[in-house]
Parts: C-alpha cells; structure tokens; sequence
C-alpha cells in the first residue's frame, strides 16, 4: 500500500480570500494575478487559523481522497464556529499538496503545490475534486518540509498553523529526515498532525507516533477505506432550498464573475455527489463568515476597505445594473445584501436543529478522518485561546 498524506494548513479553506476587488483596470489585473498564483491578502489584524492539506495520491489513497472530499465542508463549518481569544472569529486558510504520484516531478520529490493558502472555499473543492491517484514514492519528511518552505506561515503568535499529514508508509522515508522537518516546523510555530492509515501500533511502530509528538502534535491511526457517513435530517430539503435562494443574492462583475459564478454550481453539484447530506453542509459553509467571495461579487466587495464606487467600470457590471447611477447601485447592492443575511440566518436557525438531530444519530466511529481532524485543531488551538461556540 502507498503512503497517504494530508496537510492541513489551512484548511476550509481554508483561510482569508486571496483576491484584491477588480474596481479599476489595474485593480483587476491585480486580482487576476493573485488568482492565476493563488496568493492572498489578509487583514492585519485578523487572526488566522491555517490548515494545509497535503494528500497521498498514490494508487491506495482513493478511500483517503474520498473521505477528504466528503468531508470538507463539515470540517470548515466546525472551524467557522471558532473564536480568538478577543471573542472575534479568525478567518480560514487552506493550502492543498498532493505527492507520491508518478505523474508529479520525480526530480521535486513526486510533490506539487495544488494551491497555496487560500480562503476561496470554491476553489479548494475544485482542486480537491480535480485529484486523480497514480503509484508512486512517498516521502514524509520531503512534503512537510517543502510546505513548510513554500506557504507564508505568518509571525503572528495568535494564528494557529496546523500541517496534517495522513498514510500508510513508514514515516522516515525519502532524503529528508523527518525529525529535521519537525524542528523546522518548531520554529515556525507550525503543529504536525500525522494520521495513520492502518492499525495504530504499525503506524506507530513505523514512526508515525514520534513524526508527531516531535513537532507537539497529535498521532491518530483510522481506517481510510470506511465510507463517510452522512446523516439526512428533516432539515435537509429546506437548507438546500435556502442555498438556490443565497446564489441568487451574487452579483456577479468583472473578468472573474461568469467563470466563477459556474464554480459556484459546479462545488454545489461535486458537494452532491456525496449525498444531500454533504451538499447540506456545503450549503451551511456557504452562510458561514468563512465564504467570502469578493473578488468578483459585488455583495462582499462593497465591504473591503479599497472599494470605492467611483471606480467602479460599467463595462464590469452585470447587465441589470449596466447605466445605472450610483445611487441605484447602492441600493440594489444593499437590497441583495439585507436578502443574504435573511437567508444566512435563516440556515443558521435550520441547522442548529440538524446538528441536534444527527448527533442522535451519529455513531462514535463514523467519519474518522473529520473526526480525527478536529479534535486534534481543538486541543491545539486551546493553547491558543482558542473557544468554540
């Protein structure tokens, strides 16, 4: 069997947007560069919880892949009810890696950057449905210390820096020691969780156990072939009627509105594949603080800082506003808004009852990898004064 691995720096990603409001023709190319090398931009003063997901894509990952793209969208809800210890909600990064696959540069370890940290939730779904599994070697150390080389982990102490690795492979293989990667990772303030695919004391007899506890994370061995579970509730049908209805709150404007307008459906259809259920949780992340999406809505971009409606180009607007005057932007930008929080609301409401009611359901054992995933982000972001809702 091939090893798994996942980074999580995230994730669900996550993660602040990386894209700068297109208000102009040089802000656009801005923000069409910052797309293109999937950089981003944060607020200074917004604490950030950073997951990077690094995925195995060797020939006996697919379980792996599958639970890790079933379960992204309850993994970021759990996320979005974090608080900082000023009682403010951090934002979400997420970086995504896949290594040990043939088709990947043997000559940069069998690794490459899928995304680097990003809070554009569309698009880490997209990439993580993108992955395809192939043989290959798999090296632990290697991974963690190119992601540790090549995202922007930030000085900031109260930001929490999370690497989950996950596979089935002896720990220390490859050219670089894992232990060298670990004390890196010390150094930057980044936790190494490692998950091993298999029995726990294989995973800990082949180093998984100590690849860990030497960069102060969490060891958790699970079976990555169990499917996920996803429980229906009654509450199902009505969030996702409320989710069409929130899609239609986006104004979309600029180079980047139609192709990513279609992302939008496209990652409500991909969450679906999975079951309503897990499109359920798409649909909650969607009304979360995390999705944000202002780079080309004008919803969200109205709230930057750098928007200003003076430069607004009305070649980028959408038809129903092409000629109107400021004034009549204004409003329609607010009446569109008003219409979001309602919805926004709205989901929150339906899904405290669905949580209610699927915790009844839920047996302990199911979905392991979410459930592994988050208990080791709680237990670490306590020693940052981390709280959860």
């Amino acid at each position: 069997m091939k090893t798994v691995t996942i980074l999580i720096t995230s994730l669900m990603l996550a993660t602040s947007y990386f894209y700068v409001t297109p208000l102009s023709d040089q802000k656009e190319s801005k923000a069409l560069e910052q797309f293109d090398n999937n950089t981003i931009s944060i607020e200074p003063d917004t604490n950030v919880i950073k997951v990077a997901l690094l995925l195995d894509t060797s020939n006996s990952m697919d379980g792996l892949i599958d639970q890790a793209k079933s379960q992204l969208w309850e993994l970021v809800n759990e996320l979005s009810y974090a608080k900082c210890k000023h009682e403010s909600k951090p934002s979400l990064q997420i970086a995504l890696y896949e290594y040990g696959n043939d088709r990947l540069n043997a000559r940069e370890g069998f690794i490459r950057q899928v995304n680097a940290f990003s809070n554009d939730l569309d698009e880490i779904s997209k990439n993580l449905f993108g992955l395809t599994t192939n043989g290959g070697n798999e090296y632990c150390g290697k991974v963690i210390q190119v992601s540790l080389d090549q995202l922007d982990w930030g000085a900031d102490k109260n930001d929490l820096n999370l690497i989950f690795i996950a596979g089935n492979e002896p720990f220390d293989q490859g050219p670089v020691r894992y232990q060298d990667a670990s004390l890196n990772a010390c150094e930057k303030d980044v936790t190494i969780n490692t998950i091993f695919c298999g029995n726990y004391n294989t995973g800990a007899q082949t180093h998984w156990k100590d690849g860990a506890e030497s960069a102060k994370g969490t060891y958790i061995a699970i079976n990555h072939d169990k499917r996920t579970v996803h429980v229906p509730s009654p509450y199902d049908q009505a969030i996702l009627e409320k989710n069409k209805a929130l899609n239609n709150t986006y104004i979309g404007y600029g180079r980047l509105a139609e192709d990513k307008m279609a992302l939008q459906i496209q990652q409500d259809a991909n969450a679906n594949e999975y079951g309503q259920a897990n499109a359920v949780k798409r649909a909650v992340s969607k009304s979360s603080h995390f999705y944000k999406n202002s780079s080309w809505d004008l919803v969200d971009a109205e709230k930057e800082a750098d928007f200003s409606y003076e430069e607004l180009d009305d070649n980028d607007l959408p038809n129903e506003l092409k000629g109107k005057s400021t004034s009549e932007i204004k409003a329609y930008i607010a009446t569109k808004r008003k219409e979001r929080e309602k919805i926004q609301k709205e989901i929150a409401q339906l899904n405290s009852k669905r949580i209610a009611y699927v915790a009844e359901q839920t047996k302990k054992d199911d979905n392991q990898l979410r459930n592994a995933m988050v208990e080791a982000i709680k237990t670490q972001a306590k020693k940052k004064n981390y709280t959860w809702e």
